[in-house]
């Protein structure tokens, strides 16, 4: 039985990129946790205007 690997995963670097790009040693967690919370806001407030991708890019 062969190892299943996860699509998006799988074709990073080639086909797709990564949703967010940011670096934060000591803010981790925080930068993570705004991440999603702003994902969720956008998903929420903007679901009529069609979409299909959030990328958060932080310097």
């Amino acid at each position: 039985m062969g190892q299943k690997t996860h699509p998006v995963g799988f074709r990073l670097g080639y086909v797709k990129t990564w949703e967010s790009k940011w670096f934060a040693s000591k803010n981790y967690a925080k930068f993570l946790h705004e991440d999603l919370s702003i994902r969720k806001f956008l998903k929420e407030r903007l679901y009529a205007a069609g979409i299909a991708r959030i990328e958060i890019e932080r310097a």
